[in-house]
């Protein structure tokens, strides 16, 4: 990684991060499903001008049922699951979920997809599932008003993300980015149209809580969509994976100092095992047998 693509990489983590503290103060108010609405209509209006070429533009209508499904499974379900965690979970708690994602990933792509898992990542699957234990262990209380449910809700979204990671790149890998980004995102902005409306608050939305979605919209979607897939083609995807490790610092960082959110010693510990055994399991932690003379 150069330099820039370095400071790029941080960025990018810090607006993920910050996508938990916008959703945190937003969703009270807008709901989970309205919030989301507001999320990817401004961000597919900001992102619809890449399309502004009749190259891509056939290429989104030609391959429009696959960005639907992958709006539908890379967006409207995770980002509205995400959205109904945050009324419960602390911002930082829910990232650590999220930060799951890549153990999902790899299961999936085992059982459906063909995708073959090395020896060594079965043991990073099972650190990193015992690390969400340890995160979760008492508050899986499903009862009313527990929070079992809204933690469940958080791995229902990384499952989602597991989904789309090996659907588009089984089936949409011949896609150019922009077409990805801008036409899957407009793809859930349709999905979400009635259903955002029906769901729309009768009491008057907040400042504070526009300013948020807002902020969601315009840079943890648009910005961090242009970001991301900047540094793919740049640094690539190897590299570019490591901002699940930063997302969930920043995120417990942001919901800290802005939140007052608090950092215990089960989450620090927590966040240690879980994302240990997700490096084990993407790879970015591996051992090497020694070779025989």
């Amino acid at each position: 990684m150069s330099p820039a693509d370095s400071l790029r990489l941080i960025l990018l983590s810090t607006l993920w991060g910050m996508s938990f503290i916008f959703m945190r103060v937003a969703v009270p108010e807008f709901g989970p499903v309205s919030l989301i609405l507001v999320r990817m209509g401004i961000g597919s209006l900001l992102l619809l001008p890449l399309l502004f070429s009749l190259r891509y533009l056939k290429l989104v209508w030609e391959n429009k049922g696959g960005l639907l499904l992958l709006g539908l499974v890379n967006h409207v379900l995770p980002f509205s699951l995400l959205a109904l965690a945050t009324v419960r979970l602390e911002a930082g708690f829910t990232s650590l979920i999220n930060a799951t994602t890549p153990i999902f990933t790899a299961l999936l792509g085992a059982l459906f997809f063909t995708t073959p898992v090395r020896r060594q990542q079965y043991l990073g699957l099972a650190l990193a599932f015992f690390g969400v234990y340890v995160l979760s262990a008492n508050r899986l209380d499903f009862a009313l008003g527990g929070d079992g449910w809204f933690i469940l809700a958080a791995v229902g979204a990384t499952f989602c993300y597991g989904v789309a990671t090996n659907y588009s790149k089984t089936y949409l890998s011949h896609l150019p980015v922009r077409v990805l980004a801008a036409g899957s995102t407009a793809m859930s902005a349709l999905i979400l149209l009635i259903p955002g409306l029906w769901l729309w608050p009768a009491e008057p939305i907040s400042g504070l809580a526009w300013a948020n979605g807002l902020g969601l919209a315009a840079f943890s979607t648009t910005l961090a969509f242009l970001l991301y897939f900047g540094l793919i083609s740049s640094a690539g995807a190897t590299a570019t994976s490591t901002v699940t490790f930063l997302v969930p610092v920043s995120a417990l960082l942001w919901g800290y100092l802005l939140l007052g959110e608090r950092l215990s010693l089960q989450v620090m510990v927590g966040m240690a095992i879980t994302l240990t055994g997700t490096a084990i399991a993407t790879g970015m932690i591996r051992w090497r047998r020694r070779e025989v003379a």
